[in-house]
């Protein structure tokens, strides 16, 4: 038994008439006849009977009938899931990304995706990296956007562009009338920025061992969007990323630190599941959102 052996019994079935399930079908009244006796024959029993003329089901065709049937219209709806599927009409996306991306990127990066792919399901999370290697590495993300590589053998990291340390202070600080912030301009501030278990912090850390002033944050942060409100409280003079849009905080005075340091904004996935071609697609428009921020590589 196969399914074109289960395909011609339920036109059969339904039509009751070899002729008229020869034209469902598409094919020639004897091909449907050969099929349906060497159905018969290989299951052992008769399915119809003639009876004054007319085909006639039996009981046991009765039985066959009703998973016959099922099976096929759970083909029928694999059939059009399948379409969705290739039409771009059905998928779903799973994207994970630190927080400075999370604000930066993702918006601009899901508004080109969806405009090509209006019907698909999108989840974003922000997460930390550490988390977004584990859940790569599970399966349950897809992509991840990331501002330091992660150092695990089964994951890709792709450098795709750089976001550049900045200074946020308020614009009543005695620093607002400098062009750059260095660190000797922070060696009697309260400084406000990563910790040291952080690669960012350890970036650094060494760019002021070789300026000669000692890192020591007095108030260490994870996220970057963290120092608005501190620096906005006057609580200190903040080192984070470029990347967030500090634009839209009105009331804080960015400038650029020196010597140049930047971290590293890296396109994480899989090296052991396959990327599926929406995957490639999010990735291109993150791409494309870091070129329109001037982040790119």
């Amino acid at each position: 038994m196969n399914a074109r052996h289960l395909e011609v019994f339920r036109a059969i079935m339904r039509h009751s008439s070899l002729t008229a399930a020869a034209e469902a079908l598409h094919v020639s009244q004897p091909a449907v006849s050969k099929m349906l006796r060497h159905f018969e024959s290989l299951i052992g029993y008769k399915l119809f009977e003639r009876i004054g003329g007319r085909l006639v089901a039996t009981p046991e065709a009765h039985l066959l009938f009703r998973d016959a049937d099922r099976i096929f219209r759970e083909i029928e709806v694999l059939e059009i899931y399948s379409n969705r599927i290739r039409d771009k009409q059905l998928s779903l996306l799973r994207i994970a990304a630190s927080a400075p991306p999370t604000f930066a990127l993702l918006p601009a990066a899901t508004r080109r995706f969806r405009r090509r792919n209006p019907g698909a399901r999108l989840v974003l999370q922000t997460l930390p990296a550490e988390e977004i290697a584990e859940r790569i590495l599970t399966g349950d993300i897809d992509l991840g956007l990331t501002m330091t590589t992660l150092p695990e053998p089964h994951i890709r990291n792709e450098v795709v562009g750089a976001a550049d340390i900045i200074a946020l202070i308020l614009p009543e600080s005695p620093l607002a009338v400098l062009k750059t912030i260095t660190p000797t301009d922070l060696a009697q501030q309260t400084l406000i920025s990563y910790g040291m278990n952080t690669p960012a912090g350890q970036m650094l850390a060494r760019v002021f061992q070789e300026q000669g002033p000692i890192y020591d944050p007095q108030i260490e942060i994870s996220l970057s969007i963290a120092a608005a409100p501190l620096v906005s409280a006057g609580l200190g003079v903040a080192l984070v990323d470029g990347l967030v849009p500090w634009a839209q905080f009105g009331h804080l005075k960015v400038l650029p630190f020196q010597p140049r340091s930047a971290l590293d904004i890296v396109l994480v996935t899989s090296t052991t599941l396959p990327q599926s071609r929406f995957g490639r697609e999010f990735a291109r428009d993150i791409q494309a959102a870091i070129h329109d921020v001037g982040r790119g590589k």
